[in-house]
């Protein structure tokens, strides 16, 4: 790593009081990921198993990213107090014993409630991002945020294509015994690799919670939250909705719909390498204008496939990839953003960030689970997408015209 902060002590990997070594972090990122999405291809088996509606077990992806949204307002301050690797190392061992509860539930009640509690896994991903801003200035940090969610991005186009393999094989229960393996080995790797990044902070945990005003009066950090969550509520409601597409519309087995699902995830890694590229060159305001552009047109082009009567497998999952390729732009660089308003707070501010874009990720995943019937074919998702990501592009526009007034008021002779 280069142009890391001069108080902390050179990269090496393996050791506690060096900062983590980035595939530490990539595979921190792409845990939480992994947690999110490798189940999916199971929902309709596992509905059966629980003798229980799609739209019930499909709560299951609500209330992962509900609980994971009021989690993160928690965790970046007191990460911000406490440090970044014992809050992980805490976290990933409330996600061991939830997955435990998940694979012997016996009822779809008590598998919500272990589903919830494996949300804990969240800290990992808003705490890795953290680490990087500790270490890094926001373009760069955008950057390496960028490489590291590019290294995750790969978890998405494989694990739904191995969950439904082993669903298919073993049975879902499979699935949940491969998430407690890679938890245990990422733990594992976190306590033997996750020196501490964070600067002691002087302040009381209550001080800290004290601090969110402050992020909350600032319009750059509103602009760059609002841009996350919206381009990201695409690809929150496509969680949500296309295994009912896939299944119900379109009649693919869970072992095909694993290998489709993963197709956002492609246009995810290429965007975040573009970005771990070219974040310092442009600056995050272009990358994260550019990135809500490119999924607010796949979203439209998407829909209007659909409306012409051409809509299949390919167009659906095919047109998913360049939202993924906006949210590979728009999340390194609206995170990045977010993390610089104010340096000091950047636990807080990941934390807080997250859970706009995670809370908003659940309700329009449950929402779209309403929504969608046989009869209504794919278009409420659709629409949905469409809709989210142009909110998106307006929140990021807004953000680019007053940092433009600033900067003319700046210049403006006397």
């Amino acid at each position: 790593m280069q142009n890391i902060r001069q108080d902390l002590k050179p990269v090496q990997l393996g050791q506690r009081t060096s900062p983590p070594h980035i595939l530490t972090l990539i595979l921190l990122a792409g845990m939480s990921a992994c947690v999110m999405n490798m189940f999916l291809p199971s929902l309709p088996a596992m509905a059966a198993h629980f003798e229980t509606d799609y739209a019930v077990m499909q709560l299951s992806v609500a209330i992962y990213l509900g609980f994971s949204a009021v989690l993160q307002i928690f965790v970046g301050p007191i990460s911000d107090k406490f440090g970044r690797r014992p809050v992980i190392l805490w976290g990933l061992g409330i996600f061991l014993l939830a997955t435990l509860g998940c694979i012997f539930a016996t009822s779809i009640e008590m598998f919500l409630t272990f589903r919830m509690a494996q949300a804990a896994i969240a800290t990992s991903m808003v705490l890795s991002r953290a680490a990087v801003r500790d270490m890094y200035s926001q373009d760069q940090a955008a950057s390496m945020i960028g490489y590291v969610t590019m290294g995750m991005a790969v978890v998405p186009m494989i694990s739904p294509a191995i969950g439904g393999v082993l669903d298919e094989w073993f049975g879902w229960q499979a699935v949940f015994w491969a998430l407690f393996a890679l938890g245990a080995a990422t733990m594992l790797l976190a306590w033997a690799d996750m020196g501490e990044t964070a600067q002691a902070s002087t302040k009381s945990l209550t001080a800290q919670f004290r601090e969110y005003p402050e992020l909350l009066r600032s319009p750059r950090f509103w602009g760059y939250a609002m841009a996350a969550g919206f381009s990201s509520g695409a690809f929150f409601a496509y969680l949500g909705g296309a295994p009912f597409v896939g299944q119900e519309v379109f009649g693919m087995s869970p072992a095909t719909l694993g290998f489709f699902f993963g197709a956002p995830a492609v246009g995810y890694f290429v965007g975040n390498f573009i970005t771990g590229r070219y974040a310092t060159r442009f600056g995050v305001n272009q990358m994260v204008l550019w990135g809500c552009g490119a999924n607010a047109f796949g979203g439209t082009v998407s829909l209007l496939i659909f409306e012409a009567g051409y809509g299949s497998p390919v167009s659906f999952f095919g047109m998913m990839t360049l939202v993924g390729l906006g949210n590979g732009l728009t999340l390194p660089n609206a995170t990045a953003g977010m993390l610089s308003v104010r340096p000091h707070l950047a636990g807080t501010a990941s934390g807080l960030g997250g859970a706009i874009m995670i809370g908003g990720g659940a309700f329009l995943s449950a929402w779209v689970g309403v929504l969608l019937t046989p009869e209504s074919g794919a278009f409420p998702l659709l629409w949905m997408m469409l809709v989210t990501a142009v909110l998106g592009l307006a929140s990021i526009a807004l953000v680019v015209h007053r940092e433009r007034q600033m900067a003319r008021k700046l210049h403006k002779p006397l």
